[in-house]
């Protein structure tokens, strides 16, 4: 069940001082992707990327010595430069879906959309993300947990754009 209260929705809107196209490219292409995501303080590894409609991206975030999450992305869209979609979860080490183990009733999958804009050389981001299949109680949690998606999804955008930063740097 995906529910039709836009209540449900996380919202996140971030302005990055980097043209569209390499905004896109940053998210998109795996090289860059091992840079930046996940939260603060975790280092990623890339299992498995593949970058289109019907792709895959599974990864493990490692927290220091034996402290490690994996995720996985499944890619419905991606359009470049202007979108983004894909569903997103908690996975194991083979990339099967589960559930978030310190949030037990947190929905095992969240449909993600991500729709970059730009004006005047500055790129403007926009995720709106949305649990599915899901039924009350991981959606409840779902909203429960948006303050705390703020401070993920921003410091984790915080990093990418000291990382996006470096990128533009290294092309001058």
């Amino acid at each position: 069940m995906t529910s039709p209260d836009s209540a449900v929705d996380f919202h996140l809107t971030r302005v990055f001082d980097a043209p569209r196209d390499l905004v896109f490219k940053t998210m998109t292409e795996t090289g860059h992707l091992q840079k930046w995501w996940g939260p603060q303080g975790c280092t990623i590894k890339v299992i498995r990327h593949e970058a289109r409609a019907g792709g895959v991206f599974h990864y493990c975030m490692s927290f220091g010595p034996g402290v490690e999450m994996y995720g996985r992305f499944d890619y419905r869209e991606i359009s470049a430069p202007e979108r983004l979609v894909f569903v997103n979860g908690f996975a194991d080490a083979e990339g099967k879906r589960i559930s978030y183990a310190m949030s037990p009733t947190w929905p095992l999958e969240v449909l993600n959309t991500v729709t970059l804009t730009e004006d005047a050389g500055q790129t403007t981001l926009t995720l709106v993300s949305t649990p599915i299949n899901a039924g009350e109680i991981g959606i409840e949690t779902f909203k429960s947990g948006h303050a705390s998606m703020q401070q993920g999804f921003g410091g984790m955008y915080d990093v990418y754009a000291q990382y996006l930063a470096t990128v533009r740097a290294a092309q001058s």
